[in-house]
């Protein structure tokens, strides 16, 4: 990537968006994981016509656009990412209640839209207590849990195009299945209606209290991690996949299987993203070599990898 093009898009970026462009800004700390090299450009957009600008820009110069949430579900390679990593702001978090539903922006996070369907007598969110994303990644990936999946709860969802074109697209529209959408890739969503039922508050806060319960005991909160690594295949779960194949408490540096969850890498102080991605072929090839499946990467990955990952 020429400097030149990202010293020139950062100079229009910093005009328009001034704090909320950065070069050179490590995303470690912006991940779950903890793990990841420096962004070119990292733009943080607190409105539409910020959105816009920054649409324009990367169109501009041909400059790599990825859209990051809360940094959950997701590996960033040590050397980072060539172009620019968008962040939705303030206008996107806001988030209200109206009888039965929920109108939400992308950026709001899932802990919060479950307290507010709390706090409203809404039932149908508990499933994603503790769950550390934001709704525009939620919806993306179709994240679930509990046998539940935010999918099913979708009204409506509005999306950005490169363009700047809005677009409302209703829940007939859309295809949910396990961990993925018909959404378009390169679309952005900024804004989702959610459809829950009134439900008694007391059960409602017994059911978050026994979810987060289950997901405290069976996974390993007190670590940075990115949440699943892979998706459970049809008729089994990636997890017992993985113990079965001996790959429990397995280390590579400072990433770790976690002993709590084999579907868990865990980072244990300083590892890289080198080191976790090391560790996610061996556990790939591993499972393969015991059982004759693929597992299918969960998160997903920006910038660059030594080697590719098995694909089905």
């Amino acid at each position: 990537m020429s400097n030149r093009y990202v010293n020139r898009a950062f100079a229009t970026l910093q005009k328009f968006l001034r704090e909320n462009a950065v070069k050179d800004k490590i995303l470690a700390k912006e991940t779950t994981m903890r793990v990841g090299g420096p962004a070119e450009i990292f733009v943080v957009a607190d409105s539409l016509d910020h959105l816009k600008v920054v649409l324009d820009t990367a169109q501009e110069w041909d400059l790599p656009l990825f859209i990051m949430g809360k940094g959950s579900n997701l590996l960033v390679s040590d050397s980072g990412f060539s172009g620019i990593v968008l962040r939705l702001g303030r206008d996107f978090m806001v988030k209200r209640a109206n009888g039965s539903k929920i109108r939400a922006g992308a950026a709001a996070t899932l802990p919060s839209l479950v307290q507010i369907a709390s706090r409203h007598s809404l039932g149908g969110l508990c499933f994603a207590v503790g769950i550390p994303g934001s709704l525009g990644g939620a919806l993306v990936m179709n994240a679930g849990a509990h046998g539940s999946c935010i999918g099913n709860l979708v009204a409506n969802v509005i999306t950005c195009s490169k363009k700047c074109e809005l677009k409302v697209l209703e829940k007939n529209q859309i295809s949910f299945e396990y961990r993925r959408t018909n959404l378009e890739k390169d679309d952005i969503i900024v804004e989702a209606t959610l459809s829950l039922d009134i439900a008694d508050m007391d059960a409602i806060k017994h059911q978050m209290e026994e979810y987060f319960a289950k997901r405290k005991n069976s996974q390993p909160l007190q670590l940075p991690n990115a949440g699943s690594v892979f998706k459970n295949p049809k008729g089994t779960s990636a997890g017992k996949l993985i113990e079965e194949a001996g790959c429990k408490s397995m280390s590579i540096g400072d990433a770790e299987v976690s002993a709590k969850h084999a579907n868990f890498i865990v980072n244990r102080g300083h590892a890289t993203a080198s080191e976790v991605y090391a560790l996610l072929r061996i556990v790939q090839k591993r499972v393969f070599e015991h059982r004759g499946i693929i597992l299918e990467p969960e998160i997903e990955f920006i910038g660059e990898f030594d080697e590719a990952l098995m694909l089905k």
